[in-house]
């Protein structure tokens, strides 16, 4: 069972650099502007997975009615699925699942 640990911290995107505030209701795991994550969690927020890579956004995928982005990470070839937040920009997350 995968425990989750809130996490809501404010951040600059490794990506982008934009600065990103915290999540509006949740915890903050990826960038709102690009979309692009760290791969730092086992569970999520538990900020345990020492890999560190960038996690790039590569599609969209529909599971119990949430919308997930799908990650690469782009250090260890790890794919990562986190839940879109409702202030990511909605024409960057629709482009991921436009081919």
């Amino acid at each position: 069972m995968r425990k989750f640990t809130k996490r809501n911290e404010s951040f600059t995107c490794i990506n982008c650099e934009q600065e990103v505030s915290p999540h509006p209701s949740s915890s903050r795991d990826h960038c709102p502007f690009c979309l692009y994550g760290l791969h730092v969690d086992i569970n999520p927020g538990d900020r345990a997975n020492k890999c560190k890579g960038i996690l790039k956004p590569i599609g969209i995928k529909n599971t119990n009615r949430k919308e997930q982005i799908v990650f690469k990470c782009e250090k260890c070839g790890e794919e990562v699925n986190c839940i879109t937040a409702p202030d990511d920009i909605r024409e960057v997350v629709h482009n991921l699942g436009v081919n």
